[in-house]
């Protein structure tokens, strides 16, 4: 496993529609583990593959419950319904949040790490973080879905307490 880089907010490939991926292979579990090992290490809910430069249609989010991180190859939306106004940030825009509205609702379809096809019904915050990776994999930001006036940058806390702002 790695921790790959993320590519943030001026990066062009972030704009691409991603590729289906044709078979999945011990390559493409293998970047499916190493999104994991990226979301987790930078505290994310999701990561695209996108967002480590790899333009194919993969998605893993970890809403850190009992379930565990979900891996999805080639997700499609089949069903998503309500809407909910929520506050939102992206591991691509470090320290930035806007309100969003997302779906309330949402259902799809993918393939698994292991290509068996599966389907995923998800409400709140399942609902939200779906709806943002899946747009990644289409060059959707979540920065073209704010909500005007809504955007926030947040201070990153210095982690050194004795270096001193001059």
């Amino acid at each position: 496993m790695a921790i790959r880089i993320i590519r943030e907010e001026n990066d062009e490939i972030l704009r691409k529609i991603s590729k289906r991926v044709e078979d999945v292979d011990e390559k493409i579990k293998q970047i499916l583990e190493d999104m994991v090992e990226t979301m987790h290490k930078y505290d994310g809910l999701g990561l695209a593959a996108p967002q480590i430069g790899i333009l194919k249609r993969l998605v893993v989010i970890d809403l850190y419950d009992e379930k565990g991180p979900i891996k999805m190859v080639n997700p499609v939306i089949i069903k998503q319904k309500g809407e909910q106004e929520v506050e939102e940030g992206c591991l691509s825009f470090p320290n930035q949040f806007a309100k969003i509205i997302r779906p309330s609702e949402i259902t799809i379809e993918a393939l698994d790490e292991n290509g068996k096809k599966i389907k995923i019904k998800g409400t709140g915050l399942l609902a939200q973080a779906i709806s943002h990776e899946l747009d990644h994999l289409d060059g959707i930001l979540f920065v073209d879905k704010i909500i005007p006036g809504t955007l926030e940058y947040v201070e990153p806390k210095n982690e050194n307490k004795d270096n001193k702002k001059q």
